[in-house]
């Protein structure tokens, strides 16, 4: 086996499908969780300036606009508006925007886990890229659902992960450049983290004005 580390030189993140109408539909963990999730990946993209690329799928119909949360955060992305391909990869547009990144490691979350996740990650793969799927960062309609989904990914030879860590690779020292940029988006988005930094800081100022 060989391990080469996620790094803000070698990868690119892809959001699949983050959309109003679509996440209605997610299940497989609480939507504040997700929605957490998505917005903490949003930001790392955005703070580790990670080549990003957005796609949709019937946008003016049901399934909405683009998550605010990664639009926001990302304003500079492309947003490819696919017109009917279930599989993001069978859209020429979407894969000559992450061609265009340069990268051959992909970061991808998306709704739904199995469909759109999973359809573009196989595709990715027989392209040739290493792929990362980040579970949290992704719904589907029950936590049954997100297992096939992710053990048909593993299979294949997807690696499953989530945002803290993405987040923990790409940093890898706390001491590096991003380390405090890292510690407000874990802070904010982990609650037990938040708490931890909140708690200290108070042991600290109580230990000084002793």
């Amino acid at each position: 086996m060989s391990y080469e580390r996620l790094n803000a030189d070698n990868a690119a993140i892809l959001f699949i499908d983050h959309q109003t109408g679509l996440s209605n539909g997610v299940q497989d963990q609480s939507y504040p969780e997700y929605l957490t999730a998505v917005t903490a990946l949003a930001e790392l993209a955005k703070a580790y300036e990670l080549p990003a690329v957005i796609t949709t799928s019937a946008e003016d119909g049901p399934n909405g606009p683009v998550l605010p949360v990664v639009a926001e955060n990302l304003p500079g992305a492309p947003v490819i508006r696919r017109p009917g391909e279930i599989n993001a990869w069978d859209n020429a547009e979407f894969v000559a925007a992450v061609e265009a990144t340069g990268r051959k490691k992909l970061i991808i979350a998306g709704v739904s886990t199995d469909v759109c996740v999973a359809l573009a990650a196989l595709a990715a793969l027989a392209a040739g890229y290493e792929v990362y799927a980040v579970i949290d960062a992704s719904g589907t309609w029950n936590k049954l659902v997100q297992e096939i989904a992710v053990a048909r990914m593993v299979k294949a030879g997807v690696e499953p992960m989530t945002w803290v860590a993405v987040a923990a690779e790409l940093q890898g020292d706390w001491r590096a450049d991003k380390g405090q940029e890292l510690g407000r988006i874990m802070g904010t988005h982990l609650h037990f983290y938040g708490n931890l930094t909140a708690s200290f800081a108070a042991a600290a100022r109580v230990s000084t004005n002793a």
